[in-house]
């Protein structure tokens, strides 16, 4: 082989290692930018992917109200309740926020007129009421006699156990509105069993009665077993219900002006011819300013309760207690929370009430 076939083979040789180099360089350059476009579009990918998860945390909607029952707690078709309590079982959206120390085991602050709720603790949740059932008793009497009409005073009233009038005449025939003021002033037992047998001849019939102007008032949490509320068997309601039946209460002229009466001198065909009677009701024995009423209650099973009403400068607010350490206390703090941020009205100089033990 001549030099120059040698140089020809070698400069030959040269020329194809550079294009393989090339060639390398190349596919690898052609590797990387398509890792690269890989990567970025599973980056853009999930960006998307988070981008419409956030959104849809974002735009979330809120957990919707449990459906109201079809039936009351006895089997009856509920009707349409005349106070309709607007953000039930929605707390957060209340505009009161207060966070006892020691709660209640279900309460609700609410207005009397729109339904509005303000507050709320376990508003659903079926609880024992005690003499709270006595807002209904009072309601189906003013609904079927008028004031003047006689109660004849049974044994079965006079033998009633628990909190009572006491001085009842066995075999006379009482006033109807003395034994309402019985009824829901002391809160007397004899006064309510008394009132279920001239209404409806005998209590079982009365209890009967009871059920189905709650399932009428659509209050689907609500079971009654006696007029009274003594024996807490069977008889129960919620916060909800309390709520629509305050407002049923305050509507009839008769029981309004009772439940924030704080003494009466009334007839009775005793010695003396007068009963005097005092309200149990311990914002309206420490004077709360604009208090209304309404009904106290308490057995040990249903520990302290609680339906208190006020009305200032034209806003009418309700709070209903079931099982408080301390109604007359926290019924006041929400009241006045109420008032002052909700509705913006200046605070009243009230005078304390002490707390209970």
């Amino acid at each position: 082989m001549t030099p120059g076939q040698s140089r020809r083979r070698r400069e030959a040789a040269r020329q194809r290692r550079g294009r393989r180099r090339a060639a390398g360089i190349g596919g690898l350059a052609l590797a990387l930018i398509a890792a690269l476009l890989v990567a970025t579009g599973l980056s853009s990918s999930g960006d998307h992917r988070l981008s419409r998860v956030t959104t849809r945390s974002a735009h979330r909607p809120r957990p919707a109200a449990p459906a109201p029952p079809a039936l009351s707690a006895t089997g009856l078709a509920l009707g349409s309740p005349p106070l309709v309590l607007t953000g039930i079982a929605a707390p957060q959206d209340d505009p009161v926020r207060i966070a006892f120390h020691a709660p209640p085991r279900a309460g609700l602050l609410f207005n009397l007129s729109t339904g509005q709720v303000l507050w709320q603790r376990n508003p659903l949740t079926h609880l024992r009421i005690a003499s709270l059932t006595k807002m209904m008793t009072a309601l189906l009497t003013v609904q079927s006699l008028p004031p003047d009409a006689r109660v004849l005073v049974t044994r079965q009233a006079v033998d009633a156990d628990g909190s009572k009038v006491g001085v009842l005449p066995l075999g006379k025939r009482v006033r109807l509105e003395t034994m309402l003021y019985g009824l829901l002033l002391p809160s007397g037992n004899d006064a309510a069993d008394a009132l279920a047998q001239r209404v409806s001849h005998t209590i079982s019939r009365f209890v009967a009665r009871m059920n189905v102007e709650a399932a009428k008032l659509g209050m689907g949490c609500t079971r009654y077993s006696s007029p009274s509320g003594y024996f807490d068997e069977g008889n129960f309601s919620c916060t909800a219900d309390l709520a629509v039946l305050a407002h049923v209460d305050l509507e009839q002229p008769r029981l309004a002006r009772i439940v924030h009466t704080y003494s009466a001198k009334l007839p009775l065909p005793i010695k003396g011819g007068k009963l005097y009677l005092y309200n149990n009701n311990p914002l309206l024995i420490y004077h709360y300013p604009g208090l209304t009423g309404l009904k106290t209650g308490y057995t040990i099973a249903a520990g302290r309760c609680l339906v208190a009403t006020a009305e200032r400068h034209g806003v009418r607010l309700g709070v209903v207690l079931l099982h408080s350490p301390d109604p007359a206390t926290q019924a006041r703090q929400l009241l006045d929370r109420a008032f002052k941020d909700v509705y913006h009205q200046a605070p009243v100089p009230e005078p304390p009430i002490p707390a209970e033990a």
